[in-house]
């Protein structure tokens, strides 16, 4: 079983962005315009979306791009990837007091993220270089 596991995540290309200081939901607005999309058309959505949060997903998209160059050994352009998955989880919560009237204090909840972002080609028969497991191709 997780050997099995293992095998899969070889074709999966993934990036984290840890303790991101937005709150979940302002970063799942953004995330849910990229989700399944080409990484080029996603980069340029990312890059002229006017939300603070588009800044941390392009880069995140960079990196997951730059992991799959490292990890394959071949360009995106000629690999075709998809964004396979995004998924943004809350992080820690920073908790600060601000001054009420009349002696009492309120809770401020400073928001943070995590976000993974999973790349994957969108050709089923592809296989990347670096990867030296066999795999079977099967004819459509």
């Amino acid at each position: 079983m997780a050997q099995r596991i293992k095998e899969d995540r070889k074709n999966l290309y993934i990036a984290s962005l840890r303790n991101c200081p937005t709150s979940p939901r302002k970063m799942r607005l953004v995330a849910d315009l990229v989700r399944g999309m080409d990484v080029a058309k996603a980069s340029a959505v990312l890059q002229f979306t006017k939300k603070h949060a588009a800044r941390d997903l392009e880069k995140l998209l960079r990196s997951a791009i730059s992991n799959f160059e490292q990890k394959s050994g071949e360009r995106w352009e000629e690999a075709d990837l998809v964004i396979k998955e995004v998924s943004v989880d809350g992080g820690r919560v920073l908790k600060r007091i601000r001054p009420a009237p009349q002696g009492r204090a309120f809770r401020i909840r400073k928001r943070s993220n995590h976000v993974t972002m999973i790349l994957d080609s969108a050709n089923p028969n592809f296989v990347a270089k670096g990867n030296n497991n066999e795999t079977i191709e099967t004819e459509a």
